[in-house]
């Protein structure tokens, strides 16, 4: 049985969503800000999976047309 992939964010919302999270880890992780710093788990994890629940419940979509989304 194939599974099926549904996204909802698009390429650039994915990089941007990566990097940040990332570089909130890395401050963390570097010391310079505190504990917060883990939420860059949440935009690291929603660009990793290319799905956001939020933007499912706002009906927001930023991939493209031909992509496989969330109705």
């Amino acid at each position: 049985m194939k599974a099926i992939v549904m996204t909802n964010v698009g390429r650039i919302d994915q990089v941007l969503r990566i990097a940040v999270g990332l570089l909130l880890i890395a401050l963390f992780a570097a010391g310079v800000i505190g504990p917060w710093g883990l939420i860059g788990l949440v935009p690291l994890a929603t660009g990793l999976l290319r799905y956001c629940p939020l933007y499912q419940l706002l009906g927001i979509h930023t991939c493209g047309a031909n992509a496989q989304r969330l109705p």
